[in-house]
């Protein structure tokens, strides 16, 4: 018996946003082992996304060298993509022509927003950039720091362009309609989406807000999902913030994609559960169809 393929070094599937240079080394963790998955075809992108709970883990490129059956279709997938899904029991059911793969799809690409979020947060690890929170003087709109440099809110940023969003532009926005919300009465398009301070209230205005605790059974954390951290106790409020992950650390909770501080690079670190989580938000998408 010939040995299983090795993993796949990347996701392989078509991403439209940040660092594409990146795209060839962005690979996610593989659905966790006794987990009942489901799964969409979406023939106009060539992909598959593979779901547990109704939430994306995620997604798979159907323009692999071995035809196989899966889950009652016939589909191509790469050796290694095979062999991660071998022995998985896995129903599919393929998306109709308008339909756009749960819970949305922001920027078109086939890829759910959450996974979006994700794969930029994941690039944004392999970028590494420095933590600095210097003020950049900073173009408008899609405007950044120097790559490899930034602060905990620019992963945010960074981030979410992945699905297609500009947080700079769209704070500004809301900062110049309702600049009382925010305590702004000049919006500054170089720094003002960069402040923690700032971020939480347009997440509170704009996202789909959930349940701070870790353990709420009821709302229990995604992988996508944006957490505001409070990491000094003396300071009630948020001052930190980052995105959730799907692997879990050695205090069992989910690590967190974030830039920590001076002497750090973006990274995955196991802050929950030692850090209190303030607030947490989900993508706002749009509807399935």
């Amino acid at each position: 018996m010939s040995p299983p393929a090795a993993p796949e070094p990347a996701l392989g599937v078509e991403d439209r946003g940040v660092y594409a240079d990146l795209d060839p080394r962005v690979q996610l963790p593989a659905p966790p082992a006794g987990v009942k998955l489901h799964g969409l075809i979406d023939v106009r992108h060539k992909l598959m996304v593979v779901y547990a709970d109704d939430w994306p883990l995620k997604v798979y490129p159907l323009s692999g060298g071995e035809e196989v059956e899966l889950g009652g279709e016939r589909v191509r997938l790469r050796a290694g993509d095979r062999a991660e899904l071998a022995g998985r029991r896995l129903q599919l059911r393929r998306l109709d022509a308008a339909e756009v793969a749960p819970p949305g799809d922001h920027d078109g690409d086939g890829i759910p927003d959450p996974l979006d979020v994700l794969i930029g947060a994941y690039k944004t690890v392999l970028d590494a950039a420095d933590y600095d929170d210097a003020y950049f003087t900073l173009r408008y709109p899609n405007g950044d720091p120097p790559r490899n440099r930034g602060a905990c809110v620019d992963v945010i940023v960074r981030a979410v362009r992945n699905a297609g969003v500009d947080l700079q532009a769209r704070v500004i926005e809301d900062e110049r309609a309702n600049g009382r919300a925010y305590g702004v009465t000049r919006p500054d398009p170089s720094i003002d989406h960069r402040r923690v301070r700032n971020a939480v209230v347009f997440f509170q205005r704009h996202w789909d807000a959930r349940a701070a605790a870790l353990d709420d059974p009821r709302d229990p954390l995604r992988p996508g999902d944006v957490v505001f951290l409070d990491t000094f106790p003396n300071r009630p409020g948020p001052d930190h913030v980052g995105v959730v992950t799907p692997t879990r650390g050695t205090s069992g909770n989910p690590l967190v994609i974030n830039l920590w501080t001076f002497g750090y690079k973006t990274q995955a670190m196991d802050l929950l559960g030692t850090i209190p989580v303030t607030h947490r938000f989900r993508f706002p998408s749009r509807p399935a169809r």
